[in-house]
């Protein structure tokens, strides 16, 4: 690791949440990830996920090998001052990705394939019951 080690405001870490601009929080060190975004096995995505709060869990959830934990090492630009990570995790949110407008026309989509289906049906009842002779 580096031998400077300047210690870093998590204000100041959370604004970079970008795609350009990529720092994250693993285990009180702060690593500017910037010029692996492109060549992360997960994508630069997940990596956005992690800017902006501690990155600790996601880091360890995955299960990274040695040489990935190795790696990170080339990446570490210096220590999270502990007193300023707030309590309740604020999050900024990353701005390289794009939110998912698509969630609101997925539940639009399944509303109308419940309804269209009751609507033909209920049509067809009362053709049938308009139309039936006695």
């Amino acid at each position: 690791m580096a031998s400077d080690r300047k210690v870093h405001v998590f204000q100041e870490v959370a604004k970079h949440n970008k795609n350009e601009d990529c720092w994250v929080v693993v285990a009180g060190k702060v690593y500017d990830l910037t010029p692996f975004m492109d060549d992360h096995p997960g994508g630069g995505e997940v990596l956005l996920a992690a800017t902006g709060k501690d990155g600790t869990d996601d880091f360890e959830d995955v299960g990274h090998s040695d040489s990935a934990r190795d790696m990170m090492e080339k990446y570490y630009i210096g220590e999270i001052d502990p007193s300023t990570i707030p309590l309740k995790q604020i999050s900024i949110p990353a701005q390289g990705g794009q939110s998912n407008p698509a969630k609101t026309s997925d539940f639009a989509i399944k509303i109308l394939q419940f309804l269209v289906p009751l609507l033909i049906l209920g049509l067809a009842l009362a053709v049938r019951n308009y139309t039936k002779k006695d």
